[in-house]
């Protein structure tokens, strides 16, 4: 039996299996009964990539499956062979899409099927910083448990995103593997047909950041193949509509590592058998070409980006070191030279192992570097990463910053040995490793003693925060010289540039002027690049010609015009890893915001999903535009338009997360008192009648504004 024979004679099953799901659906609820994945703007995501066309009912689900018969040609070429394989990938995401039918929740822990397009925006960042360096797809039973343990943990410790289909879900949680997208390894169901719900990520992925088109399959797979990292792993023995799907991963670029050794025709780099497991990280790593960077650091646990959002529960917990209830904080320090020994460890007060199980403790640390190239503007740039460092080790979790931190370690972590040098060797190695352009030497002390801990926060890190606050009130987008260009985002979303300013940080809420500045410092020929900004051609709109140079360069032509504080006129682009999304309300006149998050309705008509679905992809999307959270409190906050005074709904919770920031913009802007109790939010309205009759009540100042449009 050849390979042609496998592929074919797994695609006619799966289509034969989907027939009949599709008809007897057809039997049980009529040609109107309405099919969607939710929480997706892309209905079917698969099939609407490939074709261009959006299913809604199961009449049209029935005509869809004559397009994918279409596909499904006979000649023993590798072409055909490729396009059953992605006539099996469709069929299967029809057999999936109906058990969502009438909201069905058809998966349950630990499995997901569908993943939200919230999900894949979230692994955007990720995916260009290189936090996510892969994607692995690993299918079928394990030799044994231990094999499937040893792997999954080997892709783990490098940062990859795992996801998992069929009997090897069992083997982890039989080898008592902890699983979750918290922890990047998702298991996605145990059918072979929920294999599809990654390839749907692989497809959106393309929707959202790279502004193809749907029904453009050949970019489509072009674009899948060049920038999503991804590859599979099948466990022997393989049927053949585990090989029919195979062909389709192929098809999207995605290499297959299999220790199948009968009836399989390997296909350099493409169908690569491998017969022993242990060895499939390393052939899947270089048939994909990632490239893994490990700095290895000696603690006694893991260290890895797959474990920054890690979950430790309360009866987990060995301690917690909580700011909101003991005096804590975190704080970097520049110091000359001669006044530091590097790698220098000092502890004042008692270790992990003097704290009582489960009680609640006080923690200081604090990282003085020196070095020739050290500004003390980095100061907060090294020590937002203490909150990435700290959550990529095994069993220790880290939520907010400066002296409302709170880090909780686990029993498990604090069995394995780990104490406060262990702590200290993550941030000076981290430090050290990510700073060395401008840190020459790093030493760490840790304090835990009370009193010392309640002395130092008041007399050394409140200060020091106060003084850098003042320092950031003071940098606006008129007081600095230059600007500067962000295009990490560009290894998903190729045309897309963010200019950062003072005011107006990276589309994503990562990168401030200060990040940018530190990146360019430290990375002269990265993503962060100045921007000159001395021929102005509109202050109002903040058009310069050195921008517009500046984006037609970093964008390789594809734009032309942007403008920083308008959402009219040539807007900035958005690529899709945007937290937050506004857009023209024209009945009150206004703009409604929705973030992330949020995954209901706004006053526009859409969800965030279908508003990222027009905005991202790297293109200028005049009345949309996507942002960080700490944007919508800037005085530069479309500007050109009109200012804050514009915002007219948003979700509740963010709301109350820039409430303080917000009202005190618009108090010292237009005098208003508390403005954001003049706006709407979902336990206010969704629609925009009932919006704007709230507006009129509370005398919102957009409604006496010149129209946007």
């Amino acid at each position: 039996m050849t390979l042609f024979d496998r592929v074919f004679g797994g695609n006619d099953a799966v289509y034969g299996l989907t027939e009949a799901a599709i008809d007897n659906a057809i039997a049980q609820y009529g040609v109107d009964q309405a099919v969607a994945f939710p929480h997706t703007a892309y209905s079917l995501p698969c099939y609407y990539g490939v074709t261009g066309t959006k299913v809604s009912n199961l009449g049209e689900l029935k005509e869809a499956l004559g397009v994918v018969k279409t596909l499904m040609t006979r000649e023993k070429r590798l072409n055909d062979a490729f396009m059953s394989g992605v006539a099996t990938a469709l069929c299967a995401e029809f057999i999936e899409v109906l058990k969502y039918i009438n909201g069905a929740t058809p998966y349950e822990e630990p499995c997901y099927g569908h993943l939200a397009d919230a999900t894949i925006r979230e692994l955007g960042v990720p995916l260009v910083t290189g936090d996510i360096p892969g994607v692995a797809v690993v299918l079928g039973k394990a030799p044994t448990t231990e094999d499937a343990v040893a792997l999954i943990k080997s892709y783990q410790a490098q940062g990859i995103l795992v996801t998992l289909v069929g009997e090897i879900i069992d083997q982890l949680a039989e080898g008592g593997m902890t699983t979750g997208a918290n922890v990047r390894v998702i298991p996605l169901g145990k059918d072979v047909t929920s294999v599809i719900h990654v390839v749907s990520v692989a497809v959106r992925a393309a929707l959202i950041f790279g502004n193809v088109t749907p029904g453009d399959a050949g970019n489509l797979m072009k674009y899948t193949f060049e920038r999503v990292p991804a590859f599979v792993n099948a466990f022997a023995p393989l049927n053949d509509v585990i090989v029919a799907c195979g062909a389709g991963a192929i098809a999207l670029g995605f290499p297959v590592v299999t220790n199948e050794t009968e009836n399989i025709f390997r296909v350099p780099k493409s169908l690569i058998v491998q017969e022993d497991v242990s060895k499939f990280n390393a052939t899947s790593l270089e048939a994909r070409d990632i490239k893994i960077k490990i700095a290895k650091i000696d603690i006694p646990v893991a260290f890895a980006s797959a474990f920054e959002g890690e979950i430790i529960r309360r009866g987990d917990m060995q301690v917690e070191f909580d700011g909101s209830r003991k005096d804590c904080f975190e704080l970097v320090r520049t110091r000359e030279l001669t006044e530091i020994e590097d790698h220098k460890f000092t502890l004042i007060g008692p270790d992990f192992d003097a704290m009582e199980v489960g009680s609640k403790q006080q923690i200081a640390y604090i990282v003085e570097v020196a070095g020739k190239a050290m500004q003390s503007d980095f100061e907060p740039v090294l020590e937002r990463k203490f909150h990435t460092y700290i959550n990529c080790i095994e069993g220790a979790m880290h939520t907010g910053q400066r002296d409302m931190i709170r880090i909780r370690l686990s029993k498990n972590t604090y069995e394995a040995g780990f104490r406060a040098k262990d702590l200290a060797e993550v941030l000076y190695a981290n430090i050290k490793n990510e700073f060395d352009v401008v840190v020459d030497k790093c030493a760490v002390t840790i304090i835990t003693d009370e009193a010392e801990c309640s002395k130092l926060r008041q007399e050394l890190a409140v200060a020091a925060y106060n003084a850098r606050d003042e320092r950031l009130d003071s940098l606006t987008d008129e007081a600095v010289p230059v600007y500067y260009s962000c295009t990490m985002c560009q290894a998903f979303s190729p045309s897309h540039v963010c200019v950062v300013t003072p005011e107006r940080l990276g589309l994503c809420g990562a990168v401030s002027w200060l990040d940018a500045k530190a990146t360019k410092e430290l990375n002269p020929e990265g993503p962060c690049q100045i921007i000159t900004k001395e021929r102005c051609i509109d202050e109002n709109l903040g058009r310069y010609e050195d921008v517009d140079e500046a984006v037609a360069k970093f964008s390789n032509g594809a734009l032309e015009h942007v403008t920083l504080y308008s959402i009219m006129e040539d807007p900035m682009t958005s690529c899709g890893c945007f937290e937050c999304i506004y857009g023209i309300e024209p009945f009150s006149n206004g703009v409604a915001i929705a973030n992330r998050e949020y995954a209901g309705l706004t006053p526009l008509g859409m969800t965030f999903g279908e508003l990222a679905s027009m905005t991202g992809g790297g293109v200028q999307t005049p009345g949309f535009m996507g942002h960080g959270k700490h944007f919508i409190a800037s005085k530069k906050f479309m500007k050109a338009e009109g200012g804050v005074e514009r915002i007219v709904w948003m979700p509740k919770d963010l709301k109350d997360q820039v409430a303080e920031k917000l009202n005190k913009t618009a108090q010292e802007l237009y005098g208003i008192e508390n403005f954001t109790d003049m706006i709407g939010d979902e336990t206010i309205a969704t629609d925009p009648e009932t919006l704007l009759a709230f507006l009129t009540e509370k005398g919102h100042p957009a409604l006496g504004l010149e129209p946007m449009m």
